[in-house]
């Protein structure tokens, strides 16, 4: 999977990142899908075998694409967002931005990190799509053959069975620590947006840092609260000391800050 690059006026990007990552999921829910309509249809068959080891193949496969697509984001397009953040703050103090070992160091921890955190979803999904195999197939080798002979109903009772693994093991969603699911283009869209504003923020932080500068100017949305959305301690248009702002980068996801370096001679 090759995604388009981020767009080069800020941190924003464009859909591609999301899109792929939405792609590999669907890829694993239908494959999903053909398991359970082969188990819907009460019968132990040659096609419930086939779509069973091509689930296997599935889970191999979205493991594969998704870690690709996380890997070059975290690797290529988050060292874009820090360099291109470090080389604006710098200019906007006549200086020219380069790759020091602190810069260096900051990157590799930031990389590390918006790897670790958006694969750790994907690696969910694996252990999820696991254990749906392995009942899916408890289902064929145990609860189907008992279904079938009890001829009577046995169709619906099938159906039912399906529909409760579906229930389960549900692979269209991504299902936060406190247990809410949202869709995985919801979680891509704001994850992707929110590991870019950090990239971002982290470049202009850290030039601020190199160069002596102590405070910095807050753009935010009008509402936006300093370490939440709904925090009274609103961001917009005041100034921080840049360790305030590397420890608060965004307060909630889709955040739109980011920060103006004030030289300490103004």
């Amino acid at each position: 999977m090759n995604h388009a690059a981020l767009n080069a006026d800020g941190p924003e990007h464009e859909d591609g990142v999301p899109a792929e990552l939405v792609a590999a999921w669907e890829y694993l829910a239908a494959a999903q899908a053909a398991v359970l309509a082969a188990l819907a249809q009460g019968r132990r068959t040659a096609h419930l075998a086939a779509v069973l080891a091509e689930f296997a193949d599935a889970v191999r496969r979205f493991h594969h694409a998704v870690d690709g697509v996380i890997r070059d984001y975290a690797h290529h397009d988050v060292p874009r967002l820090y360099e291109q953040a470090a080389r604006d703050a710098a200019a906007s103090l006549g200086r020219t931005f380069a790759w020091t070992p602190a810069h260096q160091d900051a990157l590799r921890a930031l990389s590390a990190d918006t790897y670790g955190e958006l694969l750790h979803r994907a690696q969910e999904s694996v252990r999820t799509a696991g254990a749906f195999y392995r009942a899916a197939r408890v289902a064929a080798r145990h609860d189907l053959p008992l279904l079938a002979a009890h001829r009577a109903g046995a169709t619906a009772a099938a159906r039912a069975l399906a529909d409760r693994l579906a229930a389960v093991y549900r692979l269209d969603h991504v299902v936060y620590r406190n247990g809410a699911r949202v869709s995985v283009r919801a979680w891509a869209e704001a994850a992707v947006l929110a590991r870019s504003a950090v990239a971002y923020n982290a470049g202009t932080l850290n030039a601020a840092r190199e160069y002596g500068v102590q405070h910095v100017h807050v753009s935010d949305g009008h509402d936006c609260g300093w370490t939440s959305h709904p925090d009274p301690d609103k961001a917009a248009r005041t100034v921080r000391t840049v360790e305030e702002a590397a420890s608060w980068p965004i307060s909630h996801p889709r955040c739109t800050r980011s920060f103006g370096l004030i030289p300490e001679d103004r």
